[in-house]
């Protein structure tokens, strides 16, 4: 503990640590009343103590003050970086995380965040350059998600997509890895493997809109109208808001009817039933 901190300021932070050890977050917070006097200890433990209750908006608030103060912290730059990263503040978070590697560049947990804020920053290149740039093995294993993203956004659907079955090997029940592959594949106009990863994720979530909407794409680019307009009836029953599904799903059933009227027509088992 800094010994510049006052007595009175001590037991306030052992009163804390004690509560947040027996599981009294609340109470160790409500511990730490405010203090008349600058001390890290007690703004690093509550920022704790806040992270640990998700309130990550007042946790960056005390973190702040400790960079503010002790511009060399990077146990508190380090923090605030990741609590501006749960606030979405991602252009505010990558200046926090580089501000920690400019000092250790070898702090792989920092360029893993560096390159996920990159990313919501639409600077693919860049969080390209930070995934590879991690030096352990276990974090280029956790980089290999954001790398094959940022190869997707680059357009490097080959590598990317290399990257992603290597991550299914070991979360072949991944539905991120799954999705992102529908994606992918639909980019490129793959319809079998659009149909493909869309099976093995609806397997997995049943009511998965990505794939509902993967397979509800390949029946309408194979003028299966009938599948199109099952596949886009379910997607509006789960999500009601989603225009584009109405629309669809108004195109196959027209089609479907159309059908249905020209003559020697015959009728689909699915409709012909009473």
């Amino acid at each position: 503990m800094s010994a510049a901190a006052t007595p009175a300021l001590r037991s306030q932070v052992q009163t804390a640590l004690a509560l947040r050890a027996a599981g009294r977050c609340q109470d160790a917070l409500d511990a730490l009343s405010t203090p008349g006097e600058y001390s890290s200890d007690y703004y690093t433990l509550r920022g704790e103590i806040q992270v640990a209750m998700g309130r990550f908006q007042e946790a960056a608030g005390s973190y702040f003050t400790v960079v503010a103060s002790e511009p060399e912290n990077m146990f508190a730059q380090f923090n605030l970086a990741v609590c501006l990263q749960h606030l979405s503040r991602w252009t505010e978070a990558a200046l926090a995380f580089q501000r920690v590697l400019q000092v250790d560049a070898h702090r792989d947990e920092a360029r893993l965040g560096l390159g996920a804020c990159l990313l919501h920053l639409n600077r693919a290149e860049e969080a390209l350059a930070s995934f590879d740039g991690c030096w352990s093995d276990a974090a280029r294993t956790r980089a290999l998600f954001g790398k094959a993203v940022a190869l997707q956004f680059l357009r490097q659907y080959d590598e990317a997509e290399a990257a992603y079955q290597r991550l299914l090997q070991s979360e072949e029940k991944s539905e991120e890895v799954l999705s992102n592959l529908l994606a992918l594949s639909a980019e490129i106009q793959d319809w079998d493997a659009v149909q493909h990863y869309a099976a093995r994720l609806l397997e997995i979530s049943p009511q998965s809109l990505s794939a509902l909407q993967g397979l509800a794409t390949v029946a309408l680019e194979q003028r299966q109208f009938e599948t199109a307009a099952h596949y886009c009836g379910r997607i509006v029953e789960l999500a009601p808001e989603c225009v584009e599904a109405w629309h669809n799903l108004r195109f196959a059933t027209g089609r479907v009817m159309s059908a249905l009227d020209r003559p020697n027509t015959t009728l689909p088992p699915s409709l012909g039933r009473k």
